[in-house]
């Protein structure tokens, strides 16, 4: 399932560089964007945020609208306790990594807000799936899989705002249901 979901995403990433190598009507383009950010994140199942590397890459498809295929990354490490007849009950340290990988839409309402060239802001949803690794310490023999309510699909909803400092670079804020995020926009 995640094969096809990772193979429906490049589909449509090179069916968007397609889109965005076309003519576009002389208004403002956002595409060739590459957005490289930290944040905090918790996926909903987290039950504290967590640092967060996030990149992706913004194409042109419509007027005022990309999609950026995306990756993000973060690590985290918790104690669960433990124990039955054969094993004593304690505090055993798990850590897992999370990688969601996904494709994300923007619109951008700069016309609508009549922003000037310094600024942009727009409104973005993701979806995607989220790839997991947990590793426990020597010594449990429990239960190993413990996120059961969450899903490997994801879906995040932003809002943000990016600062033109010149025509190749930016800094932005995209606030998100999942990870929010500050960074460096390079635009191509």
């Amino acid at each position: 399932m995640k094969l096809k979901i990772l193979a429906s995403l490049l589909f449509l990433s090179a069916f968007t560089m397609n889109l965005s190598a076309q003519e576009v009507n002389s208004h403002e383009k956002f595409g060739g964007t590459l957005n490289l950010g930290v944040g905090v994140g918790y996926y909903g199942y987290l039950s504290q945020n967590v640092p967060v590397l996030h990149a992706d890459f913004e194409f042109d498809v419509a007027r005022n609208f990309t999609l950026a295929p995306s990756i993000s990354f973060y690590s985290y490490e918790r104690h669960y306790y433990w124990g039955n007849a054969h094993h004593e009950y304690r505090a055993y340290t798990y850590r897992q990594t999370v990688i969601p990988i996904g494709l994300k839409g923007t619109y951008y309402f700069d016309e609508l807000f009549r922003a000037g060239a310094k600024w942009d802001f727009y409104a973005a949803g993701t979806v995607g799936f989220a790839v997991r690794k947990t590793t426990w310490e020597n010594g449990y023999y429990g239960e190993t899989r413990l996120d059961h309510s969450a899903s490997g699909l994801y879906l995040d909803a932003h809002v943000g705002a990016e600062y033109h400092m010149n025509d190749k670079t930016g800094l932005f804020l995209d606030l998100s249901t999942g990870v929010s995020t500050f960074g460096l926009a390079i635009h191509f």
